[in-house]
Formats: C-alpha cells, sequence, structure tokens
C-alpha cells in the first residue's frame, strides 16, 4: 500500500497563534498550493481519508474533484485532528502563562495544556486509525491532516521516538509518500 501523508495549506491566522483544533480559515494562496499537492499525487486514489478540520477537509475535497479517485467522497476521522491544546487554544504563545507552557515543552509527551491533551494520547488515538487502515486492501490512500499527525505517523514509520518527534520537519502543503 502507498500511503500519502498531506499536510494541508497554509491556514490565515497570526503569527503565534494556538490552533491546534481550531477551526480557521485557511490563506487566500490556497488554490495555488492545492495545485502543487495535486501534481505529488498519483492519477488513481483508492481512499482519501481527512481530519475534520476544514483547513484539511477543504484539500480533501480539492483531490477528489481533481483526481481519479474511485470513491464518491474523502472519510473524515476524528483521530486526525491535530493536538487539542485545550484553554491555550485561540491564545497565543506570548500570552499564555509561561511556567505552564515552559513545563508542557519539557515533557509534551506526558503532560497536556490545561484541559488539553498529551501527544501519548494523540500518539494512540492516530495509532488505532493507521492500525486499521493497514488491514485495509488499498493499493493508494491520501490522508489528508496535521503537522502533528504527521510527525507521529513518521516517528513510528521510521522507529523514532515520540520524543523526538518535532526533530521531523513538515512543511505547510508538503506531501510525504510512504509503501507499507
Amino acid at each position: 500500500m502507498e500511503i500519502y501523508l498531506i499536510r494541508h495549506t497554509r491556514p490565515q491566522v497570526e503569527k503565534g497563534l494556538i490552533y491546534g483544533r481550531s477551526d480557521v480559515a485557511l490563506a487566500s494562496s490556497f488554490s495555488t498550493e492545492a495545485a502543487a499537492v495535486l501534481k505529488q499525487l498519483p492519477e488513481k486514489i483508492d481512499a482519501i481519508y481527512s481530519s475534520p478540520s476544514s483547513r484539511c477537509t477543504l484539500l480533501a475535497g480539492a483531490i477528489v474533484a481533481a483526481s481519479g479517485f474511485t470513491g464518491r467522497s474523502y472519510v473524515t476521522d476524528e483521530a486526525l485532528y491535530e493536538l487539542n491544546f485545550g484553554d491555550w487554544e485561540g491564545q497565543t504563545w506570548d500570552t499564555i502563562d509561561r511556567a505552564a507552557s515552559e513545563a508542557w515543552m519539557k515533557d509534551f509527551v506526558h503532560l497536556s495544556p490545561p484541559n488539553g491533551e498529551t501527544m501519548l494520547g494523540m500518539e494512540q488515538r492516530i495509532s488505532r486509525f493507521w492500525d486499521t487502515l493497514l488491514q485495509e486492501s488499498y493499493d493508494k490512500v491520501c490522508i489528508v491532516t496535521h503537522g502533528g499527525v504527521i510527525r507521529i505517523i513518521l516517528a513510528r514509520y521510521r522507529a523514532i521516538g515520540l520524543k523526538d518527534s518535532f526533530s521531523i520537519p513538515v512543511a505547510i502543503g508538503e506531501v510525504f509518500r510512504l509503501s507499507v
């Protein structure tokens, strides 16, 4: 199975905004960035999965419209959401409690933002999705999601520890092709 991990295009957000689960608008460059993504995908796609965030579903819809996708539409799965930053959602990094954010950054695997999610919890939900996906008989699959989700999948695929997953660069609109 070939799996194409696709990070959404550029969101229209202020620098430093914490928007993991927040639904934010896409930048005006969406059409250009989506076209660049489409050029990297195969002609025939058997399944398309997307985070429920509109910044992902808009790109998933563009893939459906432009490709030889054999299904009717993409499937959203909550396992593909970005990290839940809880009370920090919608704030900027420079406005949240500094001591709390520093503690979280030192152990984001096990600690969560207030009323948010740990990376370990995020990894567990993504792993359930991934293990189920690998049981399918698809040839080519697209997954439109977020940087954090892609880092966790790539860390697992490359046998990198979760605490080191942020060392994996994942650019806006980047496509990763995995053979599993």
